[in-house]
């Protein structure tokens, strides 16, 4: 990388600095918009212990349930679990240690995190065993709880383009928690499927500005379908 240039040519580089017992927020929703060779770079370097921060955990096989293969997570902080078997066995049997978190709010400890805002009060969860332990405060009249933002070592996030000085944009259903994930690592890697020049992305349409990232790679994506319905 040079001055405002943020490309990287290997995945590797992209995650250069990533270590063993490192908080890793991902950007995603099942299958849509996850940065499948960032996760496919960290599931090749073996990196362990790591807590990982995404709505869920992928499939068996694929997305983030790569890295449940050869237990490098450590602990997961998700607000699904969905159809991953091997998920379900590591967190029944002691393996896999899971903070499991409503799905607003899991977005919003993430912005929040990214603005540099502690904590923050919601009226989810209240009543529920997602809020026991929690300091509880009333605001006109009614009951709210209150959840500290998260913020992570690293974030790999997907977006469709960028320039190179990492100004994004995400496409679709891809959106999801991307931009919240991109706003919330101390160094935080984009991957995408075309880059751009500078001034080639209108600064209306910029959906993440470049300052929250670090790195862009170019990836290739497989783009699978978590579950696939048809009419009979």
């Amino acid at each position: 990388m040079a001055g405002f240039d943020k490309v990287v040519n290997s995945y590797e580089a992209a995650l250069a600095g990533l270590e063993d017992g490192m908080t890793v927020i991902a950007g995603g929703f099942g299958l849509c918009g996850i940065p499948e060779g960032l996760i496919a770079e960290i599931k090749r370097q073996g990196t362990k212990a790591l807590t990982v921060v995404s709505n869920n955990c992928g499939v068996d096989g694929f997305g983030l349930g790569v890295l449940l293969e050869d237990k490098q997570i450590k602990k997961m902080i998700a607000s699904y679990v969905g159809e991953n078997a091997l998920f379900e066995q590591q967190l029944l049997n002691g393996d896999l240690d899971v903070e499991l978190t409503p799905q607003g709010t899991l977005a919003e400890k993430m912005r929040a995190g990214g603005a540099g805002i502690p904590a923050f009060f919601t009226a989810t969860g209240v009543g529920t065993m997602v809020a026991e332990g929690k300091p509880h405060k009333v605001f006109q009249g009614r009951e709210y709880v209150m959840e500290e933002s998260i913020t992570g070592d690293f974030a790999i996030v997907k977006a469709w383009k960028a320039d190179r000085f990492g100004n994004c944009i995400y496409r679709h259903t891809a959106m999801n928690f991307n931009p919240m994930a991109a706003t919330a690592g101390k160094i935080t890697v984009v991957e995408v499927e075309e880059i751009v020049e500078p001034g080639d992305i209108a600064p209306s349409e910029i959906h993440t500005p470049g300052i929250y990232v670090d790195r862009v790679i170019l990836g290739q994506f497989e783009k699978r379908i978590e579950k696939r319905m048809v009419r009979g």
